[in-house]
């Protein structure tokens, strides 16, 4: 069935307007309801209707975005089969990608990168608290409303429950999930990985924000590979040394860049913490509220 013949469609109560987005397993139209107003929803594509392995993945991003209710967190209305396709009906989050913010903005100052930092340490511990680890933190599974600061983030089509047993959780050695521009190096070979993965991710966004660049340089997948398994990322301040970013804020994103999850921050909302009020000492320069108030304006 041609996707095209979606819109103008009722399902589920949920009428069809218009076609949004796409991924690699589902179409997502904007649509209205009754009740719940306008909101995003998504329909597993039909080439994968009779896939169980895909339906069940469909369905199990839909159970988690039903236990992690936070306003940071896209919310999630219902979801099932109905008119023959499977579908996920979610809350409309207004503005745009992160991705497509910082494609447009970046380098941004400390000072406007912290309330994002926060809000998605707030979201994430949310979804932690519920036994969730995200595992595909990213800028584009990130909404940003840039008149209000506000972010929501959405898609746990590769989280993972932290409740489940060990050998449930465990994927095959050498394949991993995630985008590898923003996954933790221990998910690489495939090993059992905990909420520190997304401090990592947090981490590798925050520096994004904060220098317009990504940690590695690596050109191709097979060498960021390498390069994400044996190398440090570059120093913070090194990627922009035309910008003033305290060092004491550069311990932090680093520390949270450790390739060792122990040496990591112990959870998210203390990478926030330490983020948005980083320690002061000898090399903080004075410490980043007074480093803040100067950048201002940049």
């Amino acid at each position: 069935m041609p996707q095209e013949t979606f819109v103008g469609r009722v399902i589920a109560g949920y009428r069809l307007t218009e076609r949004v987005g796409e991924g690699g397993t589902a179409e997502v139209y904007r649509a209205e309801h009754p009740h719940h107003g306008v909101c995003a929803f998504k329909v597993l594509r039909s080439r994968l209707q009779g896939d169980p392995t895909a339906v069940k993945r469909f369905l199990r991003e839909a159970g988690y975005g039903v236990r992690v209710r936070h306003p940071g967190v896209v919310r999630t209305y219902d979801f099932g089969e109905a008119e023959g396709v499977y579908y996920l009906a979610l809350e409309w989050a207004e503005g745009k990608p992160l991705a497509t913010f910082l494609h447009q903005s970046a380098p941004l100052a400390p000072a406007r990168v912290a309330p994002v930092v926060r809000q998605l340490a707030d979201a994430l511990t949310a979804a932690h608290a519920a036994g969730i680890i995200h595992r595909d933190l990213k800028p584009e599974n990130i909404m940003f409303d840039e008149r209000v600061g506000t972010t929501k983030l959405l898609d746990f089509g590769i989280a993972r429950d932290a409740d489940l047993p060990t050998e449930e959780r465990l994927t095959r050695t050498g394949f991993f999930v995630g985008t590898l521009q923003y996954v933790a190096p221990e998910a690489l070979s495939g090993e059992l990985v905990d909420a520190r993965a997304d401090i990592y991710s947090l981490a590798t966004i925050a520096y994004y924000m904060l220098t317009g660049r990504h940690p590695f340089s690596g050109r191709s997948p097979r060498e960021l590979f390498q390069q994400l398994l044996t190398q440090d990322p570059a120093p913070l301040r090194a990627a922009v040394p035309d910008r003033r970013i305290p060092a004491a804020l550069e311990a932090v994103v680093m520390r949270g860049l450790a390739r060792d999850p122990g040496q990591r921050q112990p959870d998210v909302a203390t990478f926030a913490a330490e983020f948005c009020a980083p320690p002061e000492g000898p090399a903080a320069g004075g410490g980043l509220i007074a480093t803040l108030k100067h950048m201002m304006g940049r």
